[in-house]
């Protein structure tokens, strides 16, 4: 399996080539071989960016690095938060899956950010958006690249965060083909969210729910709850969400559901559209039982247990169309960008936690991950301490820490699985 799947040689960003120019705010600055000039407001010192590097499973600390330069057609990307999820977890654990990581490796792949600095044959226009990005680097010319899902690269799997240099630093260098551009005065907090959210959009239009069908969603994590979003965007004439801990059921009502239930309880084969966002044991075999016959189901999360299978009985007895998601291509992060710009989809409820770029944090967050009363933890790189949320709940090692709503993060049967997708 390693063979088919490239891993970067080094961490480090690619230099501009000898001789291009990269500008900042509007004005060139060196390239490769001298001091790259400062943006304005830009985290850090003259010249030095803050970083996460995990050096090997379990062994995270903050370093002190030169700013990237941006090469030939890449960005640099001054990250203005950061999100933690699952992966992450499982990247800092060292349970990747062989191919799917390389150490050492800044992570972090859910980010949004202002532009900096742009490299040669970027438009200089674009510095001072505000941004997110796609994380896959697709080879561009294979099948699946050339069909618009980079996600599925023949060439094998390539990601920031995973595999190339992450978020979880004050700067970022990234092509500039994978930016979307947000409008000049969206919630940079809340656009750090818009990569499980491009995923979750992979998953809606997959479904193709129609005005006036039901839907069910299986978990009602991070990702349940934006589905639950998208889809009452879609006006259903039912919306349920189903899963075991209680207290999700308040962020599932003001997402748009208009029931909530425990895992058994809520009727089976009665759903038109069926989206699972758990990856829980049993949450695929419960999602395909909750679809009618002739109903969609579609699948983003992965169990845990490789022997935990759906019952194709019932798919073929029900024809049942199912389909699964792996990440999120450009058009479905478009999709999710429209959203968030319109006010249907609103990342921002879902955030509890908001820490500082340290090794202390990152292990906080982590540690928060299985907490019922956690939900979407942030690190914000340009702060010291916590930015946002009404209530402090007392210091820890990495700090004070602020909550915000009760949104939580857990899943229908183990929170720290929320979000755990292919990727």
């Amino acid at each position: 399996m390693t063979d088919q799947f490239r891993r970067p040689a080094s961490t480090a960003s690619a230099e501009a080539p000898a001789g291009t120019d990269a500008t900042v705010l509007g004005e060139p600055i060196a390239t490769a071989g001298t001091a790259v000039t400062r943006a304005p407001g830009a985290a850090g010192s003259a010249g030095v960016s803050r970083a996460l590097v995990l050096e090997r499973p379990g062994t995270i600390r903050l370093q002190d690095m030169p700013i990237p330069v941006p090469g030939h057609g890449e960005v640099l990307v001054q990250v203005a938060a950061a999100g933690v999820c699952g992966s992450d977890r499982e990247l800092y654990e060292g349970a990747r899956p062989d191919g799917f990581a390389s150490y050492p490796v800044v992570p972090g792949h859910e980010w949004s950010g202002t532009v900096a600095a742009v490299g040669d044959g970027v438009d200089a226009a674009l510095v001072g958006a505000s941004v997110v990005g796609e994380g896959y680097r697709g080879c561009g010319t294979c099948a699946a690249c050339r069909d618009g899902m980079p996600n599925l690269c023949a060439s094998g799997y390539d990601e920031t965060g995973f595999t190339r240099p992450g978020a979880f630093a004050e700067h970022l260098v990234v092509p500039a083909r994978l930016l979307h551009v947000l409008a000049p005065d969206a919630d940079l907090r809340a656009a750090a969210l818009l990569e499980p959210a491009a995923v979750v959009a992979a998953a809606v239009r997959r479904a193709a729910p129609r005005p006036g069908e039901s839907a069910a969603v299986v978990g009602a994590g991070t990702l349940g709850v934006l589905a639950l979003q998208l889809l009452a965007a879609a006006s259903p004439g039912r919306l349920a969400a189903i899963d075991a801990r209680p207290e999700r059921a308040g962020a599932a009502f003001a997402a748009g559901a208009g029931a909530f239930h425990p895992p058994g309880e809520a009727p089976e084969a009665s759903f038109d559209v069926v989206v699972e966002t758990a990856g829980a044991p049993g949450t695929a075999r419960g999602a395909v039982a909750l679809a009618r016959r002739g109903g969609r189901v579609v699948l983003t999360g992965i169990p845990g247990d490789p022997a935990d299978a759906v019952p194709t009985g019932l798919l073929v007895t029900r024809a049942l169309t199912l389909a699964t998601v792996f990440g999120a291509g450009p058009a479905d992060w478009a999709y999710a960008v429209r959203a968030f710009t319109a006010g249907l989809l609103r990342p921002g409820d879902l955030v509890t936690h908001e820490l500082p770029l340290t090794a202390s944090a990152f292990e906080t967050a982590v540690g928060l991950g299985a907490s019922p009363g956690a939900g979407k933890v942030l690190l914000r790189p340009s702060t010291t301490g916590p930015t946002a949320g009404p209530t402090t709940t007392g210091p820890t090692a990495a700090g004070p820490i602020l909550t915000g709503p009760t949104t939580t993060d857990p899943t229908t049967s183990d929170p720290s699985t929320d979000e755990r997708r292919s990727r």
